[in-house]
């Protein structure tokens, strides 16, 4: 009895030793016992010195000028901002995003309960066993001399604990912290793109609306040039020719307009799903408004910035660091694993016992296990991981190379967009100017119908161009607010890539609110706001 005390003893301190121990996590193991596996160095990425478009008045270049938290405001677009904080509550996408960063923080706290004791389990059984009379010889057991049936009841907590001498689960809690990581820099990609995404459809509808204006403005235009050729031709100084010109004009300008409508109708629809809501109308609350005007300067900062703003790009390189931690997880597999087991408890034949001194039981002792057969399967796996690192590598400087392409691309289409609109606008104000003379000059008899015919058809083309290009001058300097990743904002994730992180506060990013389906003024309580008279530049 004595030596079942003193051994329930020394079980119970182990177990107390083991538990201290546990709770210094990761800083008593890197103490000590450095892990297997290479240590991640963030890889070099080959991205420009400067912008191509550097010397450009209206880039500004300067890390301290750029302002990309809120770049939608830069419109000065009310009903804008109003879609962006609508869809930024509502978007499904948005939603799924950020249970994937749920999940991944749970992922998390997984692989870190791995450096305390694996199994532990506190057990409870009870049994009762007979013995049957006929195995035994009777003048061995004389009648009534042996029970024929044994009680047994027992209690007690059993604990595993494999000891990481290699590195395997610290590494494995460096790889769910890179996962955790990247999840967070996914769902701000996410969130990047559903408010360019949202900004760029407002402009296409601004835009299209537009362009429904102007072709109804020119139907009126054509169909007074109609009358004028019918009136000309009733007085016998005009020939049938004119009127067949005249409205052969005007109804393929009132063709064009049903195509437009049809984008429009699909514009909106896309806005509804952006918001989260049913494809509804929402023309009604959007109201009419002119495009959206862009400011004639961007501020992109420097190409090098991108390694931290850009979202992809950070979640890419956290891949990286999450595929080198797992190779050592793989190399900790080619050496022996440690492990202390322990169990105390007590056991008993009858019930009212099983709680007293002498019913204690309990045993403590080391083990170890070494695939030492399984080397080639083993070495496979190293180099298997090893080469899902490198392209975790490639994948991460691919991205980088194709942010610093997006901002290129971006950068030089709203700057020669900008360009575009000034000399077509010149070339409508001419057009329009010509327009007026040709009317005036057939209506007095010195010109012919067709130098009506050729400067109306002209202006439809040319008002319609601007109108795109204006949309496309918005709509660029959207792509190029994406291209550098701007949209979101968490003041505590301003990291360099290379800083491992212990824990992911995920409450710090935002869970989109659902709100019930409801047309655009109850989802914000606003009322959309009214036209206003575009002046050009």
């Amino acid at each position: 009895m004595q030596s079942l005390n003193r051994q329930g003893c020394i079980a119970a301190i182990v177990m107390f030793v083991t538990s201290v121990t546990c709770l210094s996590g990761c800083r008593f193991y890197n103490g000590f016992l450095k892990p297997v596996g290479p240590d991640y160095c963030p890889p070099a990425t080959p991205i420009a010195a400067q912008w191509i478009d550097q010397t450009n008045p209206a880039v500004i270049s300067d890390s301290q000028g750029v302002d990309d938290d809120a770049w939608w405001h830069v419109f000065n677009d009310q009903m804008l901002a109003q879609l962006v904080d609508s869809a930024r509550q509502q978007n499904l996408t948005l939603r799924i995003a950020y249970n994937r960063v749920v999940q991944a923080r749970y992922q998390r706290q997984i692989a870190a309960s791995r450096l305390f004791p694996q199994h532990q389990q506190i057990r409870g059984d009870y049994s009762r066993d007979q013995i049957s009379t006929t195995t035994i010889p009777q003048s061995l057991d004389p009648p009534g001399f042996l029970p024929r049936s044994f009680d047994s009841w027992s209690t007690g907590f059993d604990a595993s604990w494999e000891i990481d001498v290699w590195g395997k689960y610290r590494r494995n809690l460096q790889a769910a912290d890179a996962e955790l990581a990247a999840s967070g820099d996914d769902y701000h990609d996410v969130l990047v793109t559903l408010i360019a995404e949202t900004a760029a459809t407002y402009i296409e509808i601004r835009t299209l609306q537009e362009r429904l204006a102007l072709t109804a403005a020119n139907v009126e235009t054509q169909q007074k040039s109609l009358d004028l050729a019918r009136r000309r031709l009733e007085g016998g100084v005009a020939t049938g020719l004119d009127v067949d010109q005249a409205q052969a004009n005007l109804s393929a300008t009132q063709a064009s307009v049903y195509s437009l409508r049809t984008q429009l109708r699909q514009a909106v629809i896309s806005l509804c799903i952006l918001q989260g809501i049913p494809p509804t109308d929402l023309l009604p609350e959007l109201g009419s408004a002119p495009i959206p005007m862009a400011p004639r300067e961007v501020a992109v900062g420097i190409p090098a910035e991108l390694l931290r703003r850009r979202p992809d790009v950070r979640a890419a390189e956290r891949q990286a660091a999450a595929e080198s931690a797992r190779i050592g997880i793989a190399a900790a597999e080619m050496f022996p694993s440690f492990a202390i087991s322990g169990s105390i408890g007590v056991a008993s034949e009858e019930l009212v016992d099983l709680f007293g001194a002498s019913s204690v039981t309990g045993g403590v002792g080391p083990g170890f296990q070494w695939n030492v057969l399984n080397y080639g399967r083993l070495l496979a796996r190293v180099d298997g991981q090893t080469a899902r690192f490198r392209e975790a590598v490639l994948n991460y400087q691919e991205t980088a190379l194709q942010a610093n392409a997006d901002v290129e691309n971006s950068l030089v289409a709203f700057l020669n967009s900008q360009q575009q609109e000034v000399q077509l606008h010149d070339a409508v104000e001419a057009t329009r100017q010509a327009v007026t003379t040709a009317n005036q000059e057939y209506q007095g008899g010195t010109a012919d119908f067709n130098r009506v015919f050729v400067m109306e058809r002209l202006l439809v083309a040319q008002e319609n161009q601007l109108a795109e290009v204006r949309g496309d001058v918005a709509t660029n300097l959207v792509s190029v607010y994406k291209a550098i990743g701007g949209g979101w904002q968490v003041d505590w994730r301003n990291y360099l890539p290379m800083i491992e992180i212990d824990n992911f506060p995920v409450e710090m990013i935002e869970e989109p609110v659902f709100i019930e389906s409801l047309p655009l003024t109850q989802l914000t309580g606003r009322s959309p706001p009214p036209p206003v008279e575009r002046h050009d530049r």
